[in-house]
């Protein structure tokens, strides 16, 4: 199935340029959906899920998932919480994914897609990006901001997703 990627910067237009490639191509869309489709299947809501990918897991979550592997019994109360992993969440993600890959032509915005189907032949990756300036202006316009709360919302973004792709983590930019 011939698959597009749509990796971006926060505020480049990703999502647009994706929407505006599927119908042409008359392909199917998988954006933010994804979102959605992971907190019904692992049942969390869509603000967890959100929030989850969205940020680079503290260097406390870091160590305590480093000790967790090598001794279970002082991470009982801890494992308790049910909590699901970084792996559940990028696991399901995935399996969305290639649901979605098996149904037909498909175009899927972010969420580590291109480190995902980098070894398919049958997939083209593209990378949205736009000049700092523009950046802040498209973001600035949703929101009626200012650049400070704008300039934050950038820089978080783009540190997450260079952050976490390597990891496989998900990032989601709105």
């Amino acid at each position: 199935m011939p698959i597009l990627t749509v990796s971006r910067l926060y505020g480049s237009g990703g999502s647009e340029v994706a929407a505006i490639a599927a119908k042409a191509l008359g392909w199917s869309l998988l954006d933010n959906a994804v979102v959605d489709a992971v907190a019904a299947r692992m049942g969390l809501s869509v603000a967890e899920v959100q929030a989850r990918e969205e940020r680079v897991p503290s260097l406390v979550e870091r160590l305590t998932s480093a000790m967790a592997m090598g001794s279970q019994e002082w991470m009982s109360p801890i494992a308790d919480a049910k909590r699901p992993t970084d792996e559940q969440l990028i696991e399901v993600t995935r399996h969305i994914i290639e649901e979605a890959i098996l149904r037909g032509p498909l175009v899927v915005v972010g969420r580590g897609t291109w480190e995902m189907l980098a070894e398919r032949e049958d997939t083209l990756h593209v990378f949205c990006y736009a000049p700092r300036k523009a950046l802040i202006a498209r973001t600035m316009r949703p929101r009626g901001s200012s650049t400070t709360p704008t300039n934050s919302a950038i820089n978080g973004c783009d540190y997450t997703g260079s952050a976490t792709v390597g990891r496989s983590r998900t990032t989601i930019c709105p």
